[in-house]
């Protein structure tokens, strides 16, 4: 006649050679809660990367507007006070009296 010992009767839940600490780690990670944390971060990541996605589309077009219209008005008026200067200089040192065109 075989002694069958003093062993524990198998549990069988699928955790049968786990230890205690898998054990908890897996119900931990099967549990609702953490399930719907990671639907939730991931739904949060998605719509990060539309949000970016859709910002730096903004930026190029913003960045490229200012670009075209901006910045050769920028030129244009440093230009024009350049102009001026040069015309109030001249007109010092010909010893007519310095006025300001009006604009």
């Amino acid at each position: 006649m075989a002694s069958r010992g003093n062993k524990r009767p198998s549990v069988t839940n699928g955790y049968d050679n786990l230890g205690v600490l898998s054990r908890v780690s897996r119900s931990v990670s099967d549990s609702q809660l953490v399930q719907r944390a990671k639907s939730t971060a991931s739904d949060a990541a998605f719509v990060s990367q539309k949000l970016l996605r859709s910002t730096g589309k903004a930026a190029w077009i913003a960045g490229t507007t200012f670009l075209i219209l901006v910045v050769p008005l920028i030129i244009e008026m440093d230009r024009e006070q350049q102009f001026n200067e040069l015309e109030m200089q001249q007109a010092s040192l010909l010893g007519a009296p310095a006025t300001a065109s009006p604009k």
